[in-house]
C-alpha cells in the first residue's frame, strides 16, 4: 500500500501505539497481587507465562487481556482518528512498547497477548486462525512458545489468504520480531530443557 499520511501524523500514531503498549500490566498486577516482582521468578519475563509461574492463574489470565486490549486499543482509537494507515502504525508501535517499555529501561515481554490485541482491532476473524493454531499446539505439546510461534506463521499467511495483504504485511514484520525475542526459547526447545505450561518457576 502506499503511504497518504503526512509524517507528523504516523509519528503520533507511533508515539500512541508505543506508550498504550509499554504499560506493563503483568508487573503491575503482581505488585498490587503481593507476589513481588514477576521479574525475578521463572523466566524473568512480565508477560503472563511468566505471571503463571506465580501459581496464580486468574492473575495471568487478566495480565493476558491487559496486554492484548492495549493492543486492542491503540489500533482503534487511531483508526477511528486518522484511518488504516494510522491503525497500522500504531498497532506496530504498541507490539514494541511491549517489547521494549521505556518504563522499564527497554525490557518488556515477549510480546505474543499484545500481537492477538493488535490482530483483534485489526483482523478480528483472523483470531480465530491464531486460537485454533495456539490451542492446538499448547494441547499437543504444552509449550507456550512453541504455540505462539507455530500461531505466528499462521496469521500472516492467513491475512494474505483473507484478501488483507496491507495487514498481513504488518504482521509478517511482527512475526519475525517475535521470532527474534524467543530466541532463547527456540534454543531451549531444541535442546529439551524449555518450560511446559503449568511450571512454576
Amino acid at each position: 500500500m502506499s503511504w497518504t499520511l503526512p509524517p507528523t501524523t504516523m509519528a503520533a500514531a507511533l508515539l500512541f501505539g508505543y506508550l498504550c503498549g509499554s504499560i506493563p500490566f503483568g508487573l503491575i498486577l503482581t505488585r498490587m497481587a503481593g507476589l513481588g516482582d514477576v521479574r525475578k521468578i521463572g523466566s524473568g519475563n512480565i508477560g503472563a507465562t511468566n505471571v503463571l509461574r506465580t501459581g496464580n492463574k486468574k492473575l495471568a489470565a487478566a495480565t493476558v487481556l491487559g496486554d492484548a486490549l492495549k493492543g486492542t486499543v491503540a489500533v482503534i482509537i487511531a483508526g477511528w482518528f486518522a484511518g488504516l494507515e494510522a491503525a497500522l502504525i500504531a498497532g506496530l508501535g504498541a507490539f514494541l512498547g511491549h517489547l521494549y517499555p521505556v518504563w522499564l529501561k527497554f525490557k518488556g515481554g515477549k510480546g505474543v497477548a499484545t500481537y492477538l490485541g493488535v490482530l483483534l482491532g485489526l483482523a478480528p476473524v483472523i483470531v480465530l486462525v491464531f486460537a485454533a493454531v495456539w490451542l492446538g499446539m499448547a494441547k499437543l505439546f504444552r509449550y507456550s512458545s512453541l504455540a505462539a510461534l507455530a500461531a505466528a506463521i499462521a496469521v500472516p499467511v492467513a491475512l494474505y489468504l483473507y484478501g488483507r495483504p496491507e495487514i498481513g504485511s504488518l504482521f509478517v514484520v511482527m512475526s519475525l520480531i517475535t521470532f527474534l525475542k524467543h530466541h532463547e526459547n527456540i534454543r531451549r526447545l531444541i535442546a529439551g530443557t524449555e518450560s511446559r505450561i503449568g511450571n512454576k518457576g
